[in-house]
């Protein structure tokens, strides 16, 4: 009883964590990727939290954005798409930076806090899937980055479900 408790407690915790926006500003935001189709368009998912990317430069909330994913089973390099995707919206070139090698939450961590020494950033906004957040900031917070938020776009799955038990695991393993 006690274990089933806590994961409704967890699980309450990253929903909430994850659909809030403090409206903080960063130096930064970190995509994460997500799936793209085998005919090279993006998942809805992936299309949603690019559009919440492009809404906090437009904000000026962020001065730069990092795309980062991994080489899918359908062929395609999620960074290299997602950049095209935001250059498309009219996001420069030179505000975008491309992590292609994000192949896990893990990896995308590492990835961005190796950047810095190339792109010095102070503060991240970290932009996924509501239920994914969280994770992702205790990552950063492990490797002693501290200065970290999060945005989710507001599209939701009947699959989320899955994630938000899968998460629970996957935060205590990690």
């Amino acid at each position: 009883m006690t274990g089933i408790l806590w994961i409704a407690i967890h699980s309450a915790y990253i929903i909430i964590d994850g659909i809030s926006d403090s409206g903080k500003t960063a130096d930064i935001a970190v995509i994460l990727g997500s799936k793209v189709n085998e005919d090279g368009t993006l998942s809805k998912r992936l299309e949603e939290r690019l559009k919440t990317g492009e809404e906090l430069i437009k904000e000026h909330r962020v001065k730069k954005i990092l795309v980062s994913g991994g080489l899918g089973k359908e062929g395609f390099y999620e960074g290299d798409k997602m950049k095209q995707y935001l250059v498309a919206k009219g996001i420069p070139d030179s505000l975008i930076i491309v992590d292609n090698l994000g192949n896990t939450t893990r990896a995308s961590v590492n990835n961005t806090l190796a950047l810095r020494k190339r792109f010095p950033f102070k503060s991240i906004i970290v932009v996924s899937q509501y239920f994914h957040v969280t994770r992702t900031k205790k990552l950063f917070r492990d490797r002693g980055f501290e200065n970290i938020s999060s945005v989710s776009p507001d599209y939701f799955e009947w699959r989320d479900l899955y994630a938000i038990v899968r998460e629970f695991p996957a935060y205590y393993t990690q």
